[in-house]
């Protein structure tokens, strides 16, 4: 179903424009039902939107050709590239294009000696990573699900090592992306730092697909550590848990990952991933370094924990002791949906100052606890960014309409502490209302450039902003 209803010429100019693509693509143009499903939001509470057709892309040229053909006819594009997005980024609220960008998942080049690469969109991150492992090096950005990078730099991703290592923003150097009327711009060289006019780098990084398509991306890349160390601590409480994250940062300890569960998902992460746990606030750590740095930071790490209450910190410096547990909380959203089978789940984040933390996640904690929501938390504690995965009826309206309050005031609690409605999931659908109290007169200036880049409107449309009067009925 689409956000709005076409005119009569306007469908017969769509048709027009899927006729000539399906021509073009042959076999790479699908309309059936079941593909079109794949590529419409899959995996949160959001409803799919199915799009009118997906089209494989195997080039730039293809993209090209799409977006020059979408242009003429009025065909909206979503770009598609594994689908684990969580905030509706997928959906086709106005039909049109599904661009499958999957199958564009070469390695161009790696430069070595500048520890950078240039990738197709399609290649997932574990894919890259497995290309890389010869050369001694690694792409650190590691969001959970094995998403593409072009995804990933479009979402402005980020996730365990994002502490350490910075988000996608930090870590993409230039993109390609084929924009309105097929034109292609590239949007910096592979310099590390340059004060030659707009930053369009980062003006693509996290447009989540409204500004154009992306059809390459220049990473920075990082020597695979010499040494790897973690390891796993209880606490009394999420708040000592939190405050003794906040003093491991202030402390200027380089820790790698530092991720916070609270005891609601260390329960499910201990019956879904055969853990033995203390079901209490619990933090995982990792260290990179020589040998004798990781020793002496999980050295201090463990010493500051112990001042709030931590017990039982367990280190390792063993791969696959480690792997256990980093694989345990890559699960995390598997296991919170084992917690009441048949149910759906409402996987929401925001992101406050590391000093707020322990505030924001607590009051959290008792909004869930009033209303008598079963809600795991998950964190990326070291940049004050944490995960509630709420878990409801998604087919009962009245526990909808609950679900939907408390993401209100969960984004509302994060506002009033100088945070913001996302860390990482990104906008999409399921955030758009909050970005005006966030944003003020920036979302209007947002709103400018859209419709300077794209004035057709045909890139990911209904996405960060609302189109027309009706912007999809995304809930529901």
């Amino acid at each position: 179903m689409h956000g709005t209803r076409l005119d009569g010429d306007a469908e017969k100019r769509r048709a027009a424009g899927l006729a000539d693509l399906r021509a073009r693509f042959g076999d790479r143009f699908q309309a059936g039902e079941a593909i079109r499903s794949q590529h419409a939001n899959t995996t949160t509470y959001i409803r799919p939107q199915l799009p009118d057709a997906v089209i494989f892309a195997e080039s730039e040229a293809d993209v090209q050709a799409v977006v020059i053909a979408a242009g003429e006819y009025g065909l909206p594009i979503i770009p598609f590239g594994t689908g684990s997005s969580l905030e509706g980024h997928v959906n086709a609220p106005f039909g049109g294009i599904s661009l499958d960008l999957s199958r564009m998942d070469r390695v161009l080049s790696v430069n070595a000696d500048d520890l950078d690469c240039t990738v197709e969109p399609g290649i997932t991150r574990e894919a890259l990573n497995t290309y890389l492992r010869d050369t001694g090096l690694f792409f650190p950005i590691d969001p959970g699900a094995n998403a593409s990078i072009g995804g990933m730099t479009s979402t402005r991703a980020s996730g365990t090592n994002a502490v350490r290592y910075g988000t996608m923003k930090d870590n993409v150097l230039s993109v390609t992306a084929v924009t309105a009327g097929g034109r292609i711009v590239r949007t910096a060289r592979r310099a590390r730092k340059s004060s030659a006019g707009y930053d369009l780098t980062r003006l693509f990084v996290g447009a989540e697909g409204t500004l154009g398509v992306i059809t390459a991306v220049t990473l920075k890349l990082y020597g695979i550590p010499e040494a790897i160390g973690g390891g796993v601590c209880a606490f009394p409480s999420v708040g000592d848990a939190c405050k003794a994250v906040i003093l491991t940062i202030q402390s200027g300890i380089p820790v790698a990952r530092i991720e916070l569960l609270d005891d609601t998902q260390v329960r499910a992460s201990n019956a879904y991933s055969g853990l033995t746990l203390a079901e209490t606030a619990t933090l995982f750590v990792e260290f990179h370094g020589s040998p004798e740095t990781v020793a002496l930071q999980m050295r201090q790490f463990s010493e500051i924990a112990a001042d709030f209450g931590g017990t039982d910190f367990r280190a390792t410096t063993d791969a696959a002791e480690r792997a256990v547990l980093w694989k345990a909380r890559h699960n995390a959203y598997w296991a919170q949906k084992s917690l009441r089978p048949g149910a759906g789940i409402l996987s929401t984040d925001v992101c406050v100052p590391i000093s707020r933390l322990a505030d924001c996640v607590m009051e959290t904690q008792a909004d869930i606890a009033e209303n008598g929501f079963l809600a795991p938390i998950v964190g990326h504690a070291g940049d004050g960014n944490f995960h509630v995965g709420l878990i409801f009826d998604d087919q009962d309206p009245v526990e909808l309409e609950r679900a939907m309050a408390f993401v209100a005031r969960l984004n509302a609690r994060a506002l009033a502490m100088d945070g913001t409605c996302t860390g990482e999931h990104g906008v999409g659908q399921g955030k758009m209302k909050f970005l005006a109290a966030e944003h003020g007169e920036g979302l209007e200036l947002m709103r400018g450039i859209k419709q300077a880049l794209d004035p057709q409107m045909i890139f990911n449309p209904g996405k960060i902003f609302a189109v027309g009067a009706d912007a999809g009925g995304y809930v529901g």
